[in-house]
């Protein structure tokens, strides 16, 4: 068992273990604060949140964007908190938070959530994701703790 280190040290387990808390904080509000209900909400829900990207010029398929959209926040997060698949999964949850936060940005003034301050939480997120494909996830991940070391029997 390692020693801990101390707050104020460099050392990768302080390291690791900050980025552990980070996805089990992050991964798991998202699923279940923001995924869950839209990935069981159904095709009529993922019409309308497939309508955010008509910002981005895909006026078509809708359902497909909308599931799309619902599939990154719930099944994404879920690999996030487990570090199994962790880059596809951080990419496609920026791309869905970068959508989030240009249709937040591209509301009429004065509509609820409209502007920076109703894109301000899925900007946050769109830098924690890019953060993560950027530094990947960590000792503590899922995939590398069941990876076995040395030649195989």
């Amino acid at each position: 068992m390692a020693k801990f280190q101390g707050f104020t040290s460099a050392h990768p387990i302080n390291r690791d273990l900050g980025l552990l808390i980070i996805r089990l904080g992050v991964g798991f509000s998202m699923m279940l604060f923001h995924g869950y209900d839209k990935i069981s909400g159904g095709p009529e829900l993922w019409r309308g949140l497939g309508a955010a990207t008509q910002n981005l010029g895909f006026d078509f398929a809708p359902v497909f964007w909308g599931f799309m959209a619902a599939f990154a926040e719930f099944v994404c997060s879920i690999l996030v908190v487990l570090g199994v698949v962790f880059r596809p999964a951080a990419a496609l949850l920026a791309i869905n938070m970068l959508v989030a936060v240009l249709f937040h940005l591209n509301m009429p003034a004065g509509a609820d959530n409209a502007g920076w301050s109703g894109a301000s939480h899925a900007l946050e997120l769109l830098a924690v994701y890019v953060g993560f494909l950027l530094i990947g996830p960590g000792r503590y991940a899922f995939s590398l703790m069941t990876r076995r070391e040395g030649p195989r029997a």
